[in-house]
């Protein structure tokens, strides 16, 4: 045996206890809602330990919940030696400090928001996505940070030297200062971000490429789905937003057409409106979209909720006009019974198995058919020394026949709208009559 046992370094994991109220009035069940969040705790690392509900006509203002159940959180916390608390729904600052002086150090007291901010945090890779969780962060910490000083500006009731300056209030207003400062410069990053992206998506409208977004509640498998149709190799994981930046692929469909799929971060419900401010830039890419698909879990009990959830956060960013097609994701596992049922509900979705590839190939098909809705059938003469338009006519028209003439490539196609706009100054005279 080894005189010395190594030690090991691997993080350990914090002991969560769960606090739901149940107000009467949400979409969502208050067990279901309750599952969800002990799902985010376990993606954030923590480990559940136990849980705590409560049944009220509305929050109480000073602790959220009743003055009874705060003792026995409190004795609970104790109880199991827990190291941190989350309520299900988001706490005023004061709430928050009142619960933390109540259960005691060092015990921490968050709330779903402050959950998703930290899951995001971990998740976020690129240099967009870290900016964008950084502000949400800080405008959720800003409000909060009253309080942090307070041990310093209790010392200026007890005189003493140095209490006449008042460091704790001027180290507050330090703090909020350097917060604002930060904040404003994320949101100039990040309008010059979207500035970008809005130059890139131009140059793809122009193109007359057929943009396609895939949005859907997280953990739905949009990414299994792009990592099926593109090869994309896009990190997929069973976990609650294991994926935030917005990638963007190219299909070529069987009928030559090349569209471009976009996956974007997963929506949840109290889906924290901090979070869609901060991520307007990759959710413009929705908006820019030419067609949506709205992946859901089919084998989720909560996926009409689940819809009903990605419908609101489209509102919220104005995309809900935009064409969509709801397709039904994991149909491999649900009973043949199940999917007649989401079929009957919704007769012009699409079921598949991003997993194996089951109903992929009709998915395909129900794009083309939308992306080939708005199509012109055009008969232009381009010429020879136009080579990168050659080149877009046959990668991105349908083309049903074409003849090599003295002035150029004399062509009938199928265009959409936009490559429509492109052609036209190359018309043949006769169809222009």
């Amino acid at each position: 045996m080894s005189r010395f046992e190594p030690i090991s370094t691997k993080p350990v994991p914090e002991r969560a206890i769960l606090v739901g109220i149940d107000l009467g009035r949400e979409d969502w069940p208050l067990e279901e809602s309750m599952a969800e969040l002990g799902r985010l705790a376990e993606t954030d690392g923590a480990v559940v330990i136990g849980e705590l509900t409560q049944r009220l006509d509305k929050p109480t203002p000073r602790t959220f919940m009743g003055s009874g159940k705060v003792q026995e959180l409190v004795r609970l916390v104790h109880a199991l030696e827990a190291d941190v608390v989350i309520f299900d729904d988001e706490l005023s600052p004061s709430q928050q400090s009142n619960l933390e002086k109540a259960v005691g150090e060092p015990v921490k007291v968050i709330d779903r928001t402050a959950l998703i901010l930290d899951i995001f945090g971990t998740h976020a890779k690129t240099h967009e996505g870290r900016l964008q969780v950084q502000l949400a962060q800080l405008q959720y910490v800003l409000p909060r940070l009253r309080g942090m000083w307070s041990h310093l500006v209790g010392e200026q009731t007890r005189g003493g030297i140095g209490s006449r300056f008042g460091q704790g209030e001027s180290q507050l207003e330090v703090d909020r200062r350097l917060v604002r400062k930060r904040i404003s410069w994320l949101r100039k990053e990040l309008d010059q971000v979207e500035t970008r992206r809005e130059v890139r998506s131009k140059a793809r409208w122009e193109s007359g490429v057929f943009r396609v977004s895939l949005v859907g509640y997280t953990n739905a498998g949009k990414s299994t789905l792009l990592n099926r149709l593109t090869g994309a190799g896009v990190y997929v994981r069973d976990e609650l937003f294991a994926t935030l930046d917005p990638t963007t692929r190219v299909v070529d469909l069987e009928e030559g057409r090349r569209i471009t799929l976009t996956d974007t971060v997963g929506f949840i419900q109290k889906l924290p409106t901090t979070l869609v401010e901060s991520f307007k830039s990759t959710l413009a890419e929705v908006r820019a979209a030419d067609l949506i698909l709205n992946v859901v879990d089919a084998s989720d009990p909560n996926s009409e909720r689940e819809v009903a959830a990605v419908r609101d956060v489209l509102t919220q960013i104005h995309a809900d006009q935009i064409p969509s097609i709801v397709v039904y994701n994991k149909c491999d596992l649900v009973s043949p019974e199940e999917r007649s049922r989401l079929q009957e509900l919704r007769p012009d979705s699409v079921m598949i198995s991003a997993l194996d590839g089951t109903g992929v190939r009709g998915l395909l098909l129900k794009v083309s058919q939308e992306a080939a809705s708005g199509d012109q059938t055009l008969t232009v003469c381009v010429p020879y020394e136009k080579g990168l338009l050659l080149k877009m006519v046959h990668e991105r028209c349908q083309v049903v026949r074409e003849q090599y003439t003295q002035d150029g490539l004399q062509a009938t196609v199928k265009a959409s709208k936009r490559m429509a706009q492109t052609l036209a100054p190359y018309i043949c005279e006769e169809q222009a009559e």
